[in-house]
């Protein structure tokens, strides 16, 4: 009996021992499914404090039951207990409202979901309000998140008809958007004709808006739409030059089509690819993502206008 208990103490002992050096690896995430870097998580049990990594890692010495402390300026400080100390354990710090977050696509689909996006689509593409919205970043990671998107209004059970009726109601409503923007041209059009010139107005640029229209008008409306900015004051100058309302109709049609089927399908198949083929999550790395979908939407235009008065000059 005596080495029954002995073995006994030595089995409670020895479990005692491997909970508590239990080694445990933490990914800390905010809400935006973005990794945070430099944030402390503490044991509370030992007070043990490590700092995660640039890939929102740290390791810890936990087990079952022990609570974690995760703090980090400008997000709310979370506790979290460690219901299992096998594997990785996966932590969302809730990061703290900044003005920085309207121009963070995944902002839109965590506090809105799909109306909210459409909301946006619409904005940015006919109101002068709208021209900061990352309308491209937003319909590229739609596609990674259509699952998401689908399951906050409606979920078919089906991946494709998922993404075909969230690409129906966003061209809906990005050609909606445009119309009423070119509405808008329309009704200031011919009085904006009337102004007199000022520091912030030449007439001279309304006529040279309206001879561009004339000559390029379609391909310009379908152009704009994948070039942030342009594309919130594209059909209201369209308006304002009176460009055909028949051929903006086609065109801004044409464009949207264009424009929400390419980032949105775009997004979703790009992601499928890189995470079948490299094992590589897109959604762990959006903030790269949007810098990069920046950069190629606008480098044509910079490219545009740093040649074009490079080769004025030389003239």
């Amino acid at each position: 009996m005596k080495h029954l208990y002995q073995v006994l103490f030595f089995i409670v002992i020895t479990n005692i021992s491997y909970a508590q050096t239990n080694s445990l690896l933490v990914t800390v995430r905010n809400q935006y499914e973005t990794e945070i870097k430099d944030a402390s998580v503490t044991v509370v049990k030992t007070g043990e404090t490590a700092t995660t990594n640039s890939r929102g890692l740290v390791t810890l010495n936990a087990s079952v039951g022990d609570s974690i402390i995760i703090n980090k300026e400008k997000y709310d400080s979370t506790a979290i207990t460690i219901q299992n100390v096998k594997g990785q354990i996966n932590a969302i710090a809730h990061k703290q409202f900044t003005w920085k977050d309207l121009i963070t696509p995944m902002f839109y689909i965590i506090n809105g979901g799909l109306w909210l996006m459409l909301l946006i689509i619409f904005a940015e593409t006919g109101l002068f309000i709208g021209f900061f919205f990352p309308g491209d970043s937003l319909l590229f990671v739609a596609g990674i998140f259509s699952d998401k998107l689908a399951a906050s209004v409606f979920d078919t059970g089906n991946v494709y008809l998922n993404l075909l009726l969230i690409i129906a109601l966003t061209t809906a409503a990005g050609i909606l958007g445009n119309a009423v923007g070119y509405w808008f041209g329309r009704r200031i059009g011919s009085a904006m004709f009337q102004w007199n010139d000022n520091i912030l107005f030449k007439k001279k640029y309304l006529h040279q808006a309206q001879d561009f229209y004339e000559k390029h008008g379609g391909g310009a409306i379908v152009f704009a739409r994948f070039v942030p900015i342009v594309r919130t004051f594209a059909p209201i100058v369209a308006g304002i030059v009176a460009m055909d309302k028949a051929k903006f109709t086609f065109f801004n049609i044409l464009g949207c089509i264009a424009w929400v089927t390419s980032m949105i399908l775009g997004g979703h198949f790009l992601q499928q690819w890189i995470l079948n083929q490299f094992h590589f999550d897109l959604k762990q790395h959006l903030e790269v993502i949007v810098l990069g979908i920046v950069f190629v939407t606008t480098a044509p235009v910079i490219v545009k206008l740093v040649f074009g008065k490079a080769s004025s000059t030389h003239k």
